[in-house]
């Protein structure tokens, strides 16, 4: 059964030529990301090695993205910053889901105060726009790539909570959830065996596209100098120091400004296609 589910997923994520671009861009990224290392051509200059002689070369055929301001291969660092931002991404929608969900499923089941007191701090943490808050917190914690995943973990997970919430109440008077609480079963039980894997759908449409949203996000606090520090290659602050060099070196902020977009565009596709497959009602071929 499980086999013929998954061929059945696969055939129609490949009927859509978005999908399937998506997936594409996805299995780019995370094979930079895992293989980076061992394939990039200056592995030296990931340290950020000074080379004056060789700053601000166009591209060519030594350097296939150009070079930066102190002479480092900038198709390496572009390659190496991939591993960066897809942990950093991956990272804070995983944490922000463990927070968001299991509060989510727990406001939506069990009602009451307990709801009441979930969802108004949830709807607090809303109200702010989420990089402005993101920001300032990171100004509170203190600038670094650690500060700025935590900054951007507390703005994500209300997102979730609001989500599984939802769900949750749609879930609660179905009849296999009554005929659970009539068993005897124990609230965690009901939680854990049936609220949760019937709300998993909507949870991982929405995971697979905030791994892009999380990836842009860190390299929008990069650029503010709020993230990565120099000479760490993440594709955000390089942007940031590349800005100095437009319009003439304009390969510097390109380069990985199309890494960013790249990822960003990979994981809304996937996201769309895992959504037409995971909840045929919102299936719009």
């Amino acid at each position: 059964m499980m086999g013929r589910r998954t061929r059945l997923a696969l055939w129609q994520l490949r009927r859509s030529f978005s999908s399937m671009l998506g997936l594409g861009l996805v299995a780019g990224i995370v094979l930079l990301a895992l293989l980076g290392p061992w394939i990039v051509p200056y592995p030296d200059d990931v340290a950020g090695a000074v080379n004056i002689a060789g700053k601000l070369k166009p591209p060519s055929a030594a350097h296939w993205f150009g070079t930066d301001e102190v002479g480092n291969d900038i198709l390496t660092r572009v390659i190496i910053g991939a591993r960066l931002s897809l942990l950093v991404g991956v990272g804070i929608t995983l944490a922000a889901a463990c927070i968001g969900v299991p509060l989510g499923i727990l406001a939506g089941t069990a009602g009451g105060v307990v709801r009441e007191a979930v969802m108004r701090v949830t709807d607090l943490f809303l109200s702010v726009p989420g990089l402005v808050l993101a920001i300032a917190l990171v100004a509170a914690l203190g600038p670094g790539i650690v500060n700025a995943m935590v900054a951007l973990v507390l703005v994500w997970w209300p997102g979730y909570v609001r989500l599984a919430e939802a769900k949750a109440l749609s879930l609660r008077e179905e009849p296999f959830i009554e005929a659970a609480r009539v068993a005897g079963a124990s609230r965690f039980r009901i939680l854990w065996r049936h609220v949760l894997p019937n709300s998993l759908s909507p949870i991982i449409v929405k995971m697979s596209m905030d791994v892009g949203q999380a990836i842009l996000a860190v390299a929008s606090l990069g650029f503010l100098g709020l993230g990565a520090k120099p000479p760490t290659p993440e594709w955000g602050a390089m942007i940031s120091i590349a800005r100095g060099y437009l319009p003439d070196w304009w390969w510097y902020a390109i380069c990985p400004g199309a890494f960013i977009y790249a990822s960003v565009l990979g994981f809304n596709l996937l996201g769309d296609g895992l959504r037409d497959i995971l909840d045929p009602r919102s299936n719009r071929g």
